[in-house]
């Protein structure tokens, strides 16, 4: 497949229809994931379009207008439309725009925007968050996450807009512009992944592998590359579900039971699911356990610096295991890190020429690759992984565990209204209000919410997510009970259930 353009001029600009201007107080404000709001509530047509706006005003004040863009979309209800407002306002401001025109990942987008060296690209996503959600990723030149003082100063230069200030062309005749480049094909992305893969070692193995896109977007591209590497693919969830099957498309414990059953009843090798737009990644070894991503991650940077023999650092973000560093000092190597969002796991990455970087929410990627989380790389990879040891993932794991021993995380999220958010910032990050903890503690960071470090390897963390209304407390010790006790202290200090 091939891109085209339409030989046409760019229709003429014309202002916003002006039954939307109620929404116009509406304020936007962008997190640690992006700008992400309930439909119809904060994620409109008219706010869609002045995000659009601010950004293209951006990109002319820096005098990179003539670049171009990428943007893409996600399953997610209106993500597709809301693409085509968004390209409908850039289209109005003389910028060239690349529409991939079909549901991809996120990453894909991301890949674009580094392989075609354009300044900015946005995806419609809103991740993993609930099916009410929609949102806009912004991702800026080499394909990274925007960093907080891109999207703080995208904040102010929307909210700063007036319902006027908006241009956008007809939207019956977008799609004509010479401004804009239709794609439709994914396979320079997926070729990248193929061609960093040992795919000969992979075909020999001939693995059964069970995936579950959550009803989002990963079923082509992992399908395809596993296929292409002669794995035996089955797939469950794949259709296009809006409502995600009425869970949260996040592959976490809770969520991945039908993966679960699936690997054990058809005695498949592993189960690899990803989140709605496909940048997380969750795991069912062999035995239907659900591999915790701190586990991967562990595993993945274990596997690259013992087998493949690669060379440097690690980063996490400070709600991710403190086992990547027991690993990282075990082969001379130092584990940063940094604060929630996955832009500082980048960033330090760039810094520091560090081998892997990961979440424990799922996210990780991998020098060489997009300076962002990717799903089905990670996911690819880790197939790899276990072709090269000619050994259940399960075996793999506890190999691991022998080697390098044991920590147990708790995590809770407790949703919050505004009133209540209000005294906890206040009580947590004003007046430092903590509890007596069971264990001993040896310091305090504020850098990024609250991080309580303790003894050895344990630790706590407490900190208001930046993409949903939720307190989220991530708690790691030697053992769950001690990870239970700690746990048990913040929730009655601050009357959480």
């Amino acid at each position: 497949m091939t891109d085209h353009a339409s030989p046409h001029e760019a229709p003429t600009p014309h202002e916003i229809d002006p039954c939307e201007s109620h929404h116009s107080s509406q304020m936007v404000s962008f997190g640690t994931g992006g700008w992400r709001e309930i439909i119809a509530d904060g994620f409109t047509r008219l706010n869609v379009r002045r995000i659009a706006q601010a950004l293209a005003d951006r990109m002319h004040r820096e005098a990179v207008a003539d670049e171009g863009i990428v943007v893409g979309y996600d399953r997610r209800f209106l993500s597709a439309e809301a693409a085509w407002w968004t390209v409908e306002v850039l289209v109005a401001n003389q910028i060239p725009v690349t529409v991939i025109d079909r549901p991809v990942p996120t990453p894909t987008v991301m890949w674009t925007v580094l392989n075609k060296d354009t300044p900015y690209g946005l995806c419609v996503t809103a991740s993993h968050n609930p099916a009410l959600y929609n949102g806009i990723k912004i991702f800026t030149r080499g394909g990274r996450d925007a960093d907080v003082r891109v999207t703080d100063a995208l904040t102010e230069q929307v909210n700063a807009l007036n319902d006027d200030d908006v241009q956008a062309v007809d939207p019956d005749t977008v799609r004509s512009s010479a401004l804009v480049t239709i794609q439709t094909s994914i396979n320079w992305y997926l070729d990248a992944i193929i061609d960093s893969l040992d795919m000969e070692l992979i075909r020999h193995r001939h693995l059964h592998i069970v995936l579950d896109p959550m009803f989002g977007v990963a079923q082509t591209s992992l399908q395809t590359i596993l296929m292409t590497a002669r794995c035996q693919v089955d797939v469950i969830n794949d259709r296009r579900d809006p409502l995600f099957g009425g869970r949260m498309p996040s592959p976490s414990e809770g969520t991945l039971d039908a993966l679960r059953n699936a690997v054990i009843h058809r005695h498949a090798d592993l189960g690899i699911a990803t989140d709605g737009d496909a940048d997380r990644l969750g795991i069912i070894d062999d035995t239907g356990r659900f591999l915790h991503p701190n586990e991967s991650l562990v595993l993945l940077y274990h596997y690259l610096i013992t087998t493949k023999g690669w060379t440097g650092p690690a980063v996490r973000n400070m709600s991710t295991t403190h086992l990547l560093d027991r690993v990282a000092r075990a082969h001379g190597q130092q584990c940063h890190e940094v604060p929630v969002g996955f832009k500082h796991i980048s960033a330090k990455m760039a810094e520091t020429g560090a081998v892997i970087g990961g979440e424990s929410s799922g996210g990780l990627t991998v020098r060489g690759h997009i300076p962002g989380k990717d799903g089905i790389y990670a996911g690819s990879l880790l197939v790899e992984m276990v072709a090269a040891s000619n050994k259940p993932l399960s075996a793999l794991h506890q190999d691991l565990v022998d080697q390098y021993g044991e920590l147990v995380m708790v995590e809770r999220s407790y949703r919050m209204t505004t009133a209540r958010r209000a005294e906890l910032e206040r009580r947590v990050f004003v007046e430092h209000q903590l509890p007596q903890f069971p264990a001993k503690v040896e310091n305090i960071s504020w850098r990024d919410g609250c991080k309580v470090y303790f003894a050895g390897d344990g630790w706590i963390t407490i900190r208001f997510s930046g993409t949903e209304p939720v307190l989220r407390v991530f708690c790691e010790m030697p053992d769950l009970e001690q990870a239970q006790a700690v746990l048990a202290q913040v929730e009655h200090l601050y009357n959480l259930s």
